[in-house]
């Protein structure tokens, strides 16, 4: 690397840092070095704002305050604990990953990016950040913040997304930490929060920014057109039909999805994708078929009685439910442990991926459900209150 290039990327950390000792936000994750707690953190902030993680935060860690406890724990609270982040897999690739930290003897936890990077749910970024920000290992950081950032800084005009830019901005990242000759965490964390803060998508702060001196699309006028527009995302529009289903105790038929449905895991309605049925009455036959596969017994279906309208990525979806009664007992079948949810390798017969059981409106409220199923499952305590 030239001299005068590693000179500005030394001139831009400095910047940086200072600009961070003045103006970073108090967030409860900064306020320790502990590589447990950071993951925590890291993995809960995949996809899901600052001011609604925190919360959850202080709830998860006051639960399960270091890597045993979480290991020890069912997967189903660990669900309840996440009930609301969304993106349930960040839930159960945590918990794997901690029974396999404490499996393999690599408490409390693993002290190096490529052993962090072994881990289930954990990729370069997520490996880097906890070896920078609890270790000070010289590790760059590319992440939605920093990206757009370094885009800016380099005058990157291509698609975030392309591979040869993502490879662009990870030799920038390593780069700024190589010319840097201090601890990398703090340095980190400036650059993600001015990226946060300053450098925002649109309309950025060129005029509160410290490094714009730096910054070769604000020297050529190009903040707003670098990165990249996104390409549009294409949006699917789905039909599905839930059934509830009560006992003679009052009790909601409730399954949970397996691993090749979305939230895994998680308990849910029984419900069907109706999407390419046309008329009212072949969707309920349809319906009542497939349950008939999976339960052996024909539900006798009434009339709708709410809806619940949701997205999930790239779908949008429109859920209507149905209460539906059943003639005779339907037993439960719950599987003998949690390690049994990504199991189901090879079922003799799809009815064997079902896990379903009863439970009150009470029950509703502890279950970790999908978050349609919240929605439906709060309509039942309000229309029972």
């Amino acid at each position: 690397m030239a001299r005068s290039e590693q000179e500005r990327l030394k001139a831009i950390a400095k910047a940086a840092i200072a600009w961070f000792t003045e103006h970073h936000r108090d967030l409860p994750w900064r306020k320790t070095r502990d590589a447990y707690r950071i993951w925590i953190s890291e993995c809960m902030l995949q996809q899901t704002q600052v001011a609604t993680v925190i919360p959850y935060y202080e709830r998860f860690l006051n639960r399960f305050p270091d890597v045993h406890r979480l290991a020890s724990a069912q997967l189903d609270e660990v669900y309840q604990l996440w009930a609301g982040l969304g993106y349930y897999r960040r839930a159960r690739q945590l918990h794997a990953a901690a029974i396999e930290i404490v499996e393999s003897g690599q408490t409390p936890f693993p002290t190096h990016r490529d052993a962090i990077a072994e881990l289930p749910g954990i990729g370069r970024y997520t490996a880097s950040a906890i070896a920078s920000f609890a270790y000070d290992q010289p590790c760059g950081i590319v992440e939605a913040n920093t990206q757009r950032l370094y885009a800016r800084l380099i005058r990157c005009k291509e698609p975030l997304s392309d591979s040869s830019t993502q490879r662009t901005l990870w030799e920038f990242a390593e780069a700024i930490v190589s010319a840097w000759p201090h601890p990398t965490g703090e340095l980190n964390q400036s650059l993600m929060e001015l990226g946060s803060q300053v450098c925002k998508p649109r309309d950025p702060a060129c005029g509160d920014c410290p490094l714009r001196e730096h910054c070769k699309a604000y020297r050529f006028g190009e903040t707003e057109q670098i990165p990249a527009a996104k390409p549009k995302k294409l949006i699917t529009d789905l039909r599905e039909i839930g059934l509830l289903i009560s006992d003679s105790h009052g009790r909601w038929l409730l399954r949970r999805r397996h691993s090749g449905e979305r939230w895994a895991g998680l308990w849910d309605f029984p419900r069907y994708d109706c999407t390419e049925i046309q008329s009212e009455s072949a969707a309920l036959e349809f319906v009542a078929g497939e349950f008939h596969k999976l339960y052996g017994k024909r539900p006798e279906v009434g009339s709708q009685c709410m809806s619940v309208r949701h997205s999930v990525t790239r779908y949008r979806i429109l859920l209507r439910c149905f209460e539906a009664r059943l003639e005779g007992r339907l037993t439960s079948r719950r599987k003998q442990s949690d390690s049994e949810l990504d199991s189901y390798s090879e079922p003799d017969s799809y009815s064997e991926l079902e896990e379903f059981d009863w439970y009150t409106t009470e029950d509703l409220g502890s279950l970790a459900l999908s978050s349609s199923g919240r929605k439906v499952a709060d309509w039942l305590e309000n229309r029972g209150s």
